[in-house]
């Protein structure tokens, strides 16, 4: 994420509506982010790896783009497929703080550079954009679903967090899950290890009983990106190759119709405090 976060931020010194504002110039500076972001992220993926970077390639469309140039070969229709439901399930989801991140660095009629880069900041942290992270470093700690059962129980014996469940907005399965969750199955098996998914179907049959919360969309999310052969390190990048549309749409209506976004904060410390000189402190 430093990368993506580090290149968003420079690829505005060298784009030509840098310093234009209008709702055209920041549309034709959303379509280019919406295709650079996929192409940092994969040639960094191979950079980081020793190997050259892939050149995109016009004849195809994001998905199969993306997965080809970090791979390195066609990618398989079901796993174009896939990372194209994925990127439309993850694309926009009304103020998330990523979101709010953005709005909020748009509101001062900052560029979408700028907004995008705040939003990216703030998708890194695990509450956020890093929990399909930590879910399928859960999976790769419980290793086969025959130890599901017995480690998830003490994890919730011992009031561990576990990720991958309950949402600020929905109260019962989120509906994104479902339709990953199938996915994940039919790459599983087409790649001939469904151990991930079952695992995740075993934990969250427990924690929903245990805690009556329900999977969200980052549960199955990381078990079907593993089955493309996607490092777990290269989810939060993913999400945020999805979650630009959404930015970047967020960024034109707030400039559309903008108001400056400037919460309120009541203080509530200690009073008659003392001025203590810096050399008695």
């Amino acid at each position: 994420m430093e990368v993506l976060r580090t290149g968003v931020s420079a690829l505005s010194a060298f784009d030509p509506d840098a310093a234009d504002n209008s709702r055209d110039a920041t549309l034709r500076k959303s379509i280019r982010l919406t295709a650079q972001l996929p192409t940092l992220v994969a040639a960094w993926e191979r950079i980081r790896r020793g190997k050259t970077p892939v050149a995109p390639d016009p004849r195809l469309g994001l998905a199969a783009n993306f997965l080809a140039m970090m791979r390195g070969a066609r990618p398989s229709p079901l796993a174009v497929k896939t990372f194209d439901v994925g990127l439309i399930l993850h694309a926009d989801h009304e103020f998330n703080a990523s979101t709010f991140a953005a709005r909020v660095t748009a509101a001062t009629l900052s560029d979408v550079h700028s907004a995008i880069t705040s939003a990216i900041g703030a998708l890194k942290g695990p509450l956020h954009g890093g929990a399909n992270e930590q879910v399928m470093r859960m999976v790769e700690r419980i290793k086969t679903p025959v130890r599901a059962e017995a480690w998830i129980r003490k994890a919730l014996a011992d009031k561990a967090r576990v990720m991958g469940f309950g949402h600020r907005v929905y109260r019962v399965e989120d509906p994104r899950a479902r339709h990953l969750r199938r996915l994940a199955t039919e790459l599983g098996r087409q790649t001939g290890d469904t151990s991930a998914v079952e695992i995740l179907d075993i934990v969250a049959r427990l924690v929903s009983a245990d805690k009556h919360i329900y999977p969200n969309v980052d549960l199955y999310s990381g078990a079907a990106y593993a089955s493309m052969g996607i490092p777990t390190d290269a989810f939060t990048p993913i999400f945020a190759i999805s979650r630009v549309a959404g930015w970047t749409a967020h960024v034109m209506e707030q400039h559309a119709n903008n108001r400056l976004i400037r919460p309120r904060s009541e203080y509530t410390g200690s009073t008659h405090l003392a001025y203590v000189p810096l050399d008695r402190r």
